[in-house]
């Protein structure tokens, strides 16, 4: 199958990325943070989640956050929302979409949310609800599609069955979540192929974790199969909590000069992409985890 000639990058940095680090970052950060991602011509962008402040404390200044962002024309703003309490605050805070997710794996799930999968999406499904009677669009998310912690690898039907369901019950999009970054090409390859057989490519993106450095070629085996939605985190934030040595979502910088490389468009500019990095990587006082970032901060400094 031909490269998809559009792909749309969904930007996780300011929630997936940021989520887990340890020092809090401030609200007018987050926000700057966002602002400049917007600039830089993402569409989608996930900027927050309205989870309990008491588990994922970074997050506590998601009406904050969303009440202080500049709102730009063509710019989706998302959130997470666990539950039904979450929903409403997103729906409080003007949020263009929301996310639930789900995880493949039923030692994940019970150890992330103290239940297992078929409860997690019953969980979801008056969240599906509220959203149709909102008018507002929900994105799907499956963790650990390609590997686990506990459980190793994760059987491709049975996450192929989870999109089937999140997907029927009103998900425009499905995220598969390599979560630990043990996948590679062959495996993802497969994993979608068993997926499409039960939603609709179109309706598939691919979410893919640095670990073992197969990001990117994960994302070129997608790119084969007609994927043309993927995640992707400003400078390479994030990680799993729950994976010893996991590193963080693959970095937008590389992702994107992945795709201008195949002539694939996004509506991306790569130099307001880097601004926004170095922003953050400054604030947070190391390095981008991106090599092209590095590469090419190296090699093109950007003023101040």
């Amino acid at each position: 199958m031909a490269f998809p000639d559009k792909v749309r990058l969904v930007e996780v940095g300011p929630r997936d990325g940021l989520q887990n680090e340890q020092a809090m970052v401030p609200t007018d950060v987050k926000v700057a943070l966002i602002d400049l991602l917007a600039d830089a011509g993402f569409s989608a962008i996930e900027a927050t989640s309205f989870v309990s402040p008491k588990w994922v404390p970074q997050m506590a200044d998601a009406a904050d956050v969303m009440a202080r962002i500049r709102r730009k024309p063509g710019v989706r703003f998302s959130v997470l929302t666990p539950n039904m309490k979450g929903f409403e605050a997103a729906i409080a805070a003007k949020a263009d979409e929301v996310a639930v997710f789900v995880a493949a794996s039923e030692t994940f799930s019970h150890r992330n949310i103290n239940c297992g999968i078929a409860e997690s999406l019953d969980r979801a499904r008056p969240i599906f609800d509220a959203a149709k009677a909102h008018a507002v669009r929900v994105r799907g998310y499956i963790s650990c599609v390609l590997g686990c912690p506990y459980e190793g690898r994760i059987d491709p039907h049975r996450v192929a069955a989870i999109a089937h369901a999140l997907y029927g019950m009103g998900a425009y999009e499905v995220s598969l979540g390599d979560t630990i970054g043990t996948g590679t090409a062959g495996e993802t390859a497969a994993l979608l192929i068993s997926c499409m057989k039960q939603v609709p490519v179109a309706a598939l993106a691919g979410h893919f974790h640095d670990t073992y450095g197969q990001a990117l070629t994960n994302v070129y085996a997608a790119l084969e199969l007609g994927v043309a939605a993927f995640d992707s985190s400003v400078a390479g934030l994030g990680g799993c909590p729950y994976a010893k040595g996991a590193t963080g979502n693959v970095a937008s910088e590389d992702v994107l000069y992945l795709l201008q490389g195949l002539g694939i468009e996004t509506g991306v500019d790569m130099t307001g992409l880097r601004r926004a990095g170095l922003f953050i990587s400054d604030f947070l006082q190391r390095p981008p985890v991106s090599r092209v970032a590095r590469a090419l901060n190296a090699k093109s400094p950007l003023a101040a």
